[in-house]
């Protein structure tokens, strides 16, 4: 017979101080440190402890027994259950002074090196439907709220579409509204859910894997084209037809509508065959005249207008004149290498996803950007010593690695090609941090410029610019 397992205790009137990793609030309690989703600072809250560790805890809140000043009411209904917009209750503007503190903690902590100060972030213009890009799951395991179970009440139907539950892959929180994107993918999503209820669809069992709808990824950009890639997990060619033609008939302005049969164990469509059912296979983003096709596989940030300022940021810190060779390391689809190439003489875009590459060298294309070259591979092995000998030691290096930031030995060889500067564009200041400490061995911070791509999360995406330091300093 196993221990029993005991009961953790309800910390009463505790006052939360500030906010923490992962879009946390922060409480002390002795000496104890107490994470919290969903406080605010200035909360005074009932806390009941879910996991308790030697140094610190970690619970929810049972009930806010006064409010914080600054607290606002959040948007959406779904709000504490699906897990995004964490900081919804947060005012925009504090926010914002949230990420920039994120970015001056990741500097002074890791980095350990001296940087000038700080820009202040550039915020988002849009707060709500900001994203081109929204994925939902079908399932016939409706996740149910503690209020729905407390009601008493039946649910005999659990279909539902909308995301994951964390923690509970098997999962789905049914999503009436999001404001995370544009309304008409809230009205494609439930025009297909409800379809499929009415006309005996079955709703993806994650567990048993099985049944007909499975996911939606919708996208819709800046231009507005509108890209629908449905995907079901049985081959169905009469249901596929069926839902298809009713989706085009009642959404005429999709311009690019696809479906995928999926009957592997993972959602992932990197592998499968994309059927085009309608229109073209892409759509196009337009930045400062430029034209960027993004497929269903494609890359592509999902704050297009941010992603503007982004790469207008990392362009000025490069201070181009026209006669660079730069090289774009996870160049990505070569959005980047593309914004810059009629800035500068040449430019090198490596990339890990050869699929990527070939967008990349389409985007080139399309542009008519005739300086601009590709390379697939793991970033390690391509860039080497040889590579720049044979391409050219570059006067320029913008680099945008994923999340865990760049490995030692890209690190090494950056320093030891020794350009004039370096352009880091990060989605995670501590990782950043970590490299440019790494990178100081020949290099000097000389501008640092946070920008918000992720309003109501406590996600942020940084730029540093660095020059390498004289011979004889």
């Amino acid at each position: 017979m196993g221990r029993k397992k005991k009961e953790l205790p309800l910390l009463e009137s505790i006052d939360i101080i500030d906010v923490a990793a992962e879009g946390n609030s922060l409480a002390r309690v002795n000496d104890m440190v107490v994470f919290i989703p969903f406080g605010a600072p200035g909360d005074v809250v009932d806390v009941k402890i879910d996991r308790k560790k030697k140094s610190y805890a970690e619970g929810h809140i049972e009930k806010i027994v006064k409010p914080s000043e600054i607290r606002v009411a959040p948007r959406c209904e779904h709000f504490t259950i699906c897990g995004g917009c964490r900081w919804q209750h947060l005012p925009y503007e504090f926010q914002l002074k949230c990420k920039q503190q994120q970015v001056q903690d990741a500097l002074q902590r890791i980095a350990k090196i001296p940087f000038p100060e700080i820009s202040p972030i550039i915020g988002s213009e849009n707060i709500w439907e900001y994203r081109n890009k929204m994925e939902y799951t079908f399932s016939n395991k409706m996740w149910l709220t503690f209020d729905q179970l407390r009601s008493g009440e039946e649910f005999p139907d659990r279909r539902a579409a909308g995301f994951h539950i964390p923690g509970a892959f098997d999962k789905v929180l049914d999503i009436n509204k999001c404001h995370l994107q544009d309304d008409l993918g809230n009205r494609i999503r439930l025009f297909i859910k409800n379809f499929g209820k009415e006309h005996g669809y079955s709703f993806y069992d994650l567990r048993e894997q099985h049944g007909f709808l499975r996911t939606l990824m919708l996208r819709i950009v800046s231009t507005g084209e509108v890209m629908v890639v449905m995907s079901v997990g049985e081959d169905d060619k009469e249901r596929i037809e069926e839902l298809m033609s009713n989706v085009a008939d009642n959404f005429p302005e999709i311009t690019s509508l696809s479906y995928v049969v999926n009957t592997k164990v993972n959602d992932t469509i990197g592998d499968q065959e994309i059927v085009v059912y309608k229109g073209r296979e892409y759509i196009e983003e337009k930045m400062e005249g430029l034209k960027f096709r993004i497929g269903p596989k494609s890359f592509y940030q999902t704050n297009s207008r941010q992603a503007y300022k982004l790469y207008s940021v990392a362009r000025e810190m490069a201070h181009l004149n026209g006669d660079e060779l730069v090289y774009d390391l996870y160049t990505g689809t070569g959005t980047i290498a593309c914004f810059i190439a009629p800035n500068v003489k040449h430019v090198v875009g490596i990339e890990y996803v050869p699929e990527a590459i070939e967008d990349a060298k389409i985007n080139a294309a399309v542009n008519g950007l005739g300086n601009t070259e590709f390379y697939a591979g793991d970033m390690k092995d391509v860039l080497t010593a040889d590579f720049i000998e044979s391409h050219g030691r570059p006067d320029v290096m913008i680099v945008d690695p994923p999340r865990a930031g760049m490995h030692e030995s890209v690190v090494k060889v950056i320093l030891d090609a020794s350009p004039a500067r370096i352009v880091y564009v990060s989605c995670n200041p501590a990782t950043q941090a970590r490299d440019v400490a790494l990178l100081h061995e020949k290099y000097d911070i000389e501008a640092v410029q946070p920008v918000d791509m992720f309003p109501h999360t406590q996600h942020v995406e940084n730029v540093i610019s660095l020059t390498l330091r004289s011979a004889n300093q």
